[in-house]
């Protein structure tokens, strides 16, 4: 072999083989708070390797309810689906964080009691299953209940159960009275008896519901990992719209359904109220802010515009890249 031979090989193999001019794949965590169908953007995309074909290596934790707030001020996972109730609170009490994605812009809640409970009336000096004081659940109930002539803190008494696996089971064993459920898991409520007294859907709440949230120093020190996570699932909810098949396996995959008939119901909800441009809802941040006065009156001068930071997405929007997707 001569000399320039070996020379052009070695040429080849720094050119081609070199692992330096290979694309960098980024490893990151992702958490979210509960299995339920608003989380399930995060589950279509990891399922449907979405993040693998963006450079990203996402490792995806289930941090119930507020843990996953609490992992991502520290720093432990990169970003976290979350609701606007979890994101604000902190927001304004100095935490960095800030929404960037905001998947469902609605309450799907659905009110549901004791099957000798009728009215929205019987409910007064009942016991309400809660999640947890202050989550999405919580802050629902506090919105809905008075549109029905309930007061949430004088006519009613709030419980912490937990989870909406949990509360179902404390409703049935009516260790409560009544709480909110989500589809599909209010049917079994139904299904065993219980009453529907009002569905949080059709009172068209403005609500930031599930987004996908990071921290302002993250986005600072790593726009381009952010621009790609952005990408993924803007890419993934395209996926759950034209893949039913990954989209259910992924989402039985969490939440357990392994009815055909439920499962193809979540799926169908989820097709519905997951928005193809996942813009944060500003109006549905206003409505979470209002509620916080009491709590924190700097909520009253906040501004929605400081809790989102579309500029990822918008650059995905203004590019046409979503327009196209669904041509």
């Amino acid at each position: 072999m001569t000399g320039r031979l070996k020379y052009f090989l070695l040429l080849l193999f720094v050119v081609f083989l070199s692992p330096a001019v290979l694309p960098a794949v980024d490893k990151l965590r992702i958490g979210y708070g509960a299995p339920s169908v608003t989380m399930a953007p995060l589950w279509i995309a990891h399922e449907g390797k979405v993040f693998a074909r963006n450079n990203l290596d996402v490792e995806v934790l289930y941090l119930e309810s507020a843990l996953v707030q609490r992992a991502l001020i520290a720093g432990e996972i990169a970003f976290g689906e979350m609701t606007g109730a979890l994101l604000s609170a902190p927001r304004l009490q100095g935490a960095d964080v800030i929404m960037v994605m905001g998947f469902v812009d609605r309450l799907l809640f659905r009110l549901v009691a004791r099957g000798d409970i009728k009215s929205a009336a019987d409910l007064k000096g009942k016991r309400f299953g809660t999640s947890r004081f202050g989550a999405a659940l919580d802050r629902a109930a506090r919105l809905a209940l008075p549109k029905l002539g309930i007061h949430p803190d004088k006519d009613m008494t709030f419980v912490q159960i937990g989870s909406e696996a949990t509360l179902l089971t404390a409703l049935l064993g009516k260790s409560v009275d009544a709480t909110l459920l989500q589809p599909p898991r209010f049917n079994k409520a139904v299904e065993a008896g219980m009453t529907m007294l009002a569905n949080l859907e059709e009172m068209k709440i403005p609500f930031q519901h599930t987004g996908l949230v990071t921290t302002q120093r993250y986005v600072a020190k790593n726009p381009d990992i952010s621009r790609r996570v952005v990408k993924s699932f803007v890419d993934g909810i395209h996926l759950m719209r034209t893949n039913p098949d990954v989209a259910k396996k992924a989402i039985n995959r969490v939440m357990r359904l392994n009815d055909e008939r439920e499962l193809e119901e979540t799926y169908q909800l989820l097709k519905r109220v997951a928005l193809i441009k996942p813009y944060p809802s500003l109006e549905g941040i206003k409505t979470i802010l209002a509620d916080l006065v009491d709590q924190i009156p700097a909520a009253k001068t906040a501004d929605p515009k400081d809790f989102v930071d579309i500029r990822f997405l918008e650059e995905l929007d203004k590019s046409g890249y979503i327009d196209r997707l669904y041509r």
